[in-house]
């Protein structure tokens, strides 16, 4: 299987996992879904002169888009992922940690760049709520990236 169809695999099975802990969070916590995503995609149209609309029909496609960079993170961490484990094949621990870290990035810099969050002002639970469901999302990235190449147990 190719590289990139397997970044890919790895990218949206991890972004499902990812997101199940987060909605599961919101469940137990009854809080709200973040407006970050929201607010960064807000900032990207104004800065690419790009109309929403108006009222209801932009917040709908606000929201609409803020999801599917969650989506487009999920997928390009994976496929930066498969692109160094090409060649680099680390062990579980590092492999998870690896993709973790960039979920975390690839989410939280471009939206620390927008200014639509800053991590040196979150809290501990903040910190928690976001380590906890990228850490869902490297487990899982991980472990489908490993089966798709044939490597079920994550040795060499």
């Amino acid at each position: 299987m190719h590289t990139l169809v397997r970044g890919l695999i790895a990218g949206a099975a991890g972004t499902s996992a990812l997101n199940v802990v987060t909605y599961l969070d919101m469940a137990i916590r009854a809080r709200p879904a973040s407006s970050t995503p929201q607010q960064a995609v807000e900032k990207m149209a104004g800065l690419a002169d790009v109309d929403l609309g108006e009222g209801e029909r932009a917040g709908n496609r606000k929201e609409a888009l803020g999801s599917l960079l969650g989506y487009a993170t999920g997928a390009g961490a994976a496929l930066c992922y498969g692109l160094a484990a090409a060649r680099w094949r680390p062990s579980w621990p590092v492999g998870v940690l690896a993709l973790t870290a960039l979920a975390m990035v690839g989410s939280n810099a471009p939206l620390t760049m927008l200014g639509t969050t800053d991590p040196r002002s979150w809290s501990a639970a903040d910190w928690i709520s976001d380590v906890v469901p990228h850490l869902a999302y490297g487990v899982t990235a991980y472990a489908a990236y490993r089966l798709s190449t044939g490597d079920h147990y994550g040795g060499r």
